[in-house]
């Protein structure tokens, strides 16, 4: 699969603040790209009766799932009037984060609403199909911020290029960190991919939540009883050490 184009989700502010306007700039491009290529695709898609079962994945493949996401999300805000998009979809949309532009109308897609719906609704099942973990199988800490240190812990998925999609690579054992501390101003989270073994440096924000002991897979179990194993044995040479 191709490279994407970065999505850029931060306002135009942010991205003056981080001095990363031509990053937003070449994202913005890219947003326009997608919703003329969904309009595209779905012009040629739709018989006048329903719309072509691949016709989302053709976009998708294009310009990946987090791109096409945030362009859908972004046309349904503009057009949060229409009573065309099912509620369903509306809730969808609400859910990802876009930040307020007067700009952004340009890249909302202007397709017949009622086939626009069914687009959005491909593209879900799309996502859906590659089996994720959500919030549903995060630990529910209510209004108090996680803390992270010691715990398995489920990464986004939009964290992941679209050939890292899976959940296997979503499981992440958080070790160390200010980002671990959820009243720390760092947010930095040191610790390992569960499915490789591979110490990473991740950021606080790219954390879903903890995974709920009841989805931890059998694999994944084994493997955090090996970590623990060989971090026992490393603290017991330490003390080992300072005792003599």
């Amino acid at each position: 699969m191709s490279e994407h184009v970065q999505l850029y989700t931060g306002s135009i502010e942010e991205a003056k603040r981080q001095g990363e306007v031509e990053l937003w700039r070449e994202s913005y491009r890219e947003n326009c790209s997608c919703a003329r290529a969904i309009e595209e695709a779905i012009k040629k898609g739709f018989d006048g009766k329903s719309l072509d079962s691949d016709c989302a994945k053709c976009v998708i493949e294009e310009f990946g799932f987090a791109r096409v996401n945030f362009v859908l999300a972004n046309s349904l805000r503009e057009k949060d009037w229409d009573l065309r998009f099912s509620a369903s979809n509306c809730r969808w949309a609400k859910s990802i984060f876009v930040p307020k532009d007067p700009s952004y109308w340009v890249f909302a897609v202007n397709s017949h609403p009622a086939v626009l719906n069914g687009f959005c609704d491909q593209a879900r099942k799309a996502w859906t199909e590659l089996n994720l973990f959500d919030l549903s199988h995060c630990v529910d800490t209510g209004s108090e911020p996680a803390d992270y240190k010691g715990k398995l812990v489920v990464l986004r998925g939009d964290f992941f290029k679209d050939s890292y999609k899976s959940p296997d690579n979503q499981l992440f054992l958080a070790e160390s960190g200010f980002g671990c501390s959820p009243r720390a101003s760092g947010r930095k989270v040191f610790g390992v991919f569960l499915n490789d073994y591979e110490n990473a440096c991740i950021q606080r924000s790219d954390i879903l939540g903890i995974l709920k002991a009841e989805h931890i897979p059998e694999w994944a179990k084994a493997r955090l009883d090996t970590l623990q194993s060989e971090e026992q044995e490393m603290n017991d040479e330490i003390c080992e050490q300072q005792m003599m």
